[in-house]
């Protein structure tokens, strides 16, 4: 934790127990948010967050979303993604009035609440690895263009975070930056347009660097949750994440010392252990195990396990249905407090 954003959060933060990932299934934005706000919104649930639903389509999707935030870049579809274009056109459009309607729609079910609040936006490394420049290269391949995009999530980041706030004034918010293409970019796997190259890695300094400036915006917490395998969980902790956010299957006895390295360092662990497609589910202790494990195997203290770990799905939701959405967000917040209830 950072000084400055422990005292302007009053020193410790309520992340909440369990939480969401960010998608949700269909296109209904109030049936999200009351599923969300309802589920988690509780005292002691967990933190609701602001739901997203790609099923609307191009605008919706993660990184239209999040392209449609930027300041004095614009992006349009193309056949083959997202691309930089020179001025706001239709798909711009769509994603700030799909944003708005959610918005509304996470206003209209949070009267009153007072308690965290998580937000996602995607990372600057996963929307320059996403984003093409006009030649249909992808962003990650020139820095001058990386530097750019950076900027410009900030602000964009910056207005979007004050608009939530004014939004929903009893909150305190908790920023999620989704980078599951950050592996690719450190390790040169992000392909060039021809599919038959990859583009050169980028420097671990240069990541590091621009993760730091986006994160600085926000003076509350921040998780980076990726999906991916080989998560550098030490490279987004110097970066300045106070949270990590995972799906735990994929995790290996490599990750050991660097994440419990993370925990005596009073960094969250968002560990997603409840399926993200559809399926059936365990017991909600049987779905935790894999966690208690983890904790022995570190010699972790049982008792800072509670605090330490929040319960969510693997990943996002949008490719479940609607029934089990629910079900599986439900089940995070009884697997929590199952973490909670018998830690050992």
């Amino acid at each position: 934790m950072t000084d400055n954003k422990a005292a302007s959060t009053g020193g410790a933060w309520d992340w909440g127990r369990a939480t969401g990932v960010g998608s949700m299934p269909g296109g209904d934005a109030r049936e999200a948010a009351k599923t969300v706000t309802g589920t988690f919104a509780e005292p002691g649930a967990g933190m609701p967050h602001l739901a997203e639903l790609p099923a609307r389509g191009p605008g919706a999707d993660m990184i239209g979303r999040t392209a449609g935030m930027l300041v004095e870049l614009y992006a349009r579809v193309e056949p083959s993604g997202w691309r930089v274009g020179d001025r706001p056109g239709r798909d711009t459009r769509r994603a700030v009035s799909w944003l708005g309607e959610d918005l509304d729609a996470l206003e209209e079910f949070t009267q009153g609440y007072e308690g965290p609040l998580k937000v996602q936006v995607v990372g600057p490394w996963t929307l320059a690895a996403a984003l093409e420049l006009r030649n249909g290269e992808a962003m990650v391949s020139d820095p001058g263009a990386c530097r750019d995009l950076t900027g410009s999530l900030a602000e964009g980041l910056r207005a979007h975070l004050a608009q939530v706030r004014r939004r929903v004034p009893g909150a305190r918010l908790v920023l999620q930056l989704d980078e599951p293409s950050l592996t690719a970019v450190l390790r040169g796997r992000i392909r060039t347009a021809s599919q038959y190259r990859t583009h050169r890695a980028v420097d671990r300094q240069v990541v590091e660097s621009a993760l730091r400036d986006v994160m600085a915006v926000h003076d509350g917490p921040v998780v980076v949750h990726s999906c991916a395998p080989d998560v550098p969980f030490a490279l987004l902790r110097r970066a300045g994440a106070d949270g990590l956010s995972f799906d735990f299957s994929l995790l290996t006895e490599r990750d050991d010392e660097v994440l419990g390295e993370a925990v005596e360092a009073g960094t969250k662990l968002f560990a997603g252990v409840v399926p993200g497609t559809e399926g059936p589910l365990s017991d909600p202790a049987g779905s935790v195990m894999g966690v208690r494990t983890l904790w022995r195997r570190l010699g972790l203290n049982p008792g800072l396990l509670a605090d330490a770990v929040a319960v969510t799905p693997s990943c996002g939701l949008a490719g479940a249905s609607p029934g089990y959405a629910r079900t599986a967000l439900a089940h995070c917040v009884r697997a929590a407090r199952s973490l909670a209830d018998n830690p050992e």
